[in-house]
């Protein structure tokens, strides 16, 4: 059975009409550029997200480069992150002119480790940027604990989080800003590029608004140097209407993850996600830990699976970021074993059944192939 990664055709199709006469009624009122549709999401999104206030922005990266500069960071700065996460998260702070500061992860989320925080902070730092990966959010309590003490702003990178709960609390709403991402394969994904900042703090939620439309507070009168990073009209309208169906659809999400986890538990040669005490995961990606994984992947492939990797390269070894080898251990050791596999709401149990079963299969086949090498060595 042939299965792809992402169905965003299963996933648009039922809702065509209805996005396509949304279309229609911004084309015919002309409000492309910011305006009452993006206002109306940005409202219904704060609620959603149990927050006074949410500002459409123009993609994620402008989400957290934003708010980054809305809290004044900048050149000589420092901001503490993880380094397994998408590059925009370091991107942003280095287009502040602050620098990444980078810590290791939990071995069983893969989320910001909070025991490794306090000896990374030093008199530069200037905020803390979890990221709720994976769909998963980091250990909230004791990060939020170690900032307020040093009185640090904690910025949540929430791209992969829209409606991950942490003792009952929204992502995005326990640290000072909360940053979405609704690239088109998000869990909330528009059909373009859009983002969004949302924050209970009215003072920081007005200078976003000025730093996304040019620094103008008023059409041009320009308070400071700003950016073109506005939401657009039919990403807003396109966001309401999916919004409406979000919960439904990460319900789903999370029966397959149960389905999921019920057929590959039981192999000692697979690691699936764990969801932490009081977390509520909602599974943007469902990433298994697995020896040979490169070998996998392309057995996989050959068998119709489609499968991802997220990420292959942590961020300190990477080009813009390079460190030492061996600096962030638990990052460096998942990232070798990440895979991950076929997760959308449209996903049938069939299809999960195919792909845990060519899974077991592919890893079978690497063993008798490993255990041939092996005995051939021991020939030797």
């Amino acid at each position: 059975m042939n299965v792809p990664f992402l169905d965003l055709k299963a996933h648009h199709d039922p809702i065509k009409a209805e996005v396509m006469a949304a279309i229609e009624e911004v084309i015919d009122k002309n409000a492309f550029a910011g305006g009452p549709y993006v206002e109306k999401f940005e409202s219904e999104f704060a609620s959603y997200c149990q927050t006074e206030h949410c500002i459409g922005v123009g993609s994620g990266t402008d989400a957290l480069w934003l708010a980054l500069l809305a809290l004044g960071i900048g050149p000589g700065d420092e901001v503490i992150t993880v380094p397994v996460t998408f590059i925009a998260t370091a991107e942003a702070i280095s287009f502040t002119g602050a620098k990444p500061i980078f810590i290791d992860i939990e071995e069983q989320t893969y989320n910001m480790d909070p025991t490794k925080l306090e000896s990374a902070i030093t008199p530069r730092t200037k905020a803390i940027i979890p990221v709720h990966l994976f769909g998963q959010m980091a250990n909230m309590d004791p990060i939020l604990e170690i900032a307020n003490k040093h009185e640090i702003p904690v910025i949540e990178d929430a791209a992969q989080a829209h409606g991950a709960e942490y003792n009952g609390k929204r992502a995005g709403s326990m640290g000072r800003l909360g940053c979405f991402s609704f690239y088109p394969g998000k869990n909330l994904g528009a059909f373009g590029e859009a983002g969004a900042v949302v924050t209970e703090d009215e003072e920081l939620s007005k200078k976003i608004r000025t730093l996304r439309d040019h620094g103008q507070a008023k059409k041009y009168y320009h308070d400071v140097i700003g950016w073109n990073g506005r939401m657009d009209g039919i990403q807003a309208v396109i966001l309401s209407i999916k919004l409406r169906r979000l919960e439904k659809a990460t319900e789903a999400r999370r029966r397959n993850a149960t389905i999921y986890d019920h057929l590959l538990k039981i192999d000692s040669r697979i690691v699936t996600p764990h969801q932490g005490p009081n977390r509520r995961h909602v599974y943007h990606i469902y990433s298994i830990l697995v020896s040979e994984r490169d070998l996998t992947i392309e057995k996989m492939k050959e068998e119709g699976i489609s499968c991802g990797i997220h990420y292959p390269l942590p961020l300190h070894k990477q080009k813009p970021y390079k460190q030492d080898e061996g600096s962030f251990p638990v990052s460096e050791k998942c990232s070798a074993k990440f895979l991950s596999l076929p997760m959308f709401p449209e996903l049938s149990q069939s299809q999960i059944k195919s792909v845990a079963a060519t899974l077991r299969n592919c890893l079978s086949e690497e063993s008798a192939v490993n255990n041939t090498a092996r005995q051939k060595e021991l020939n030797l």
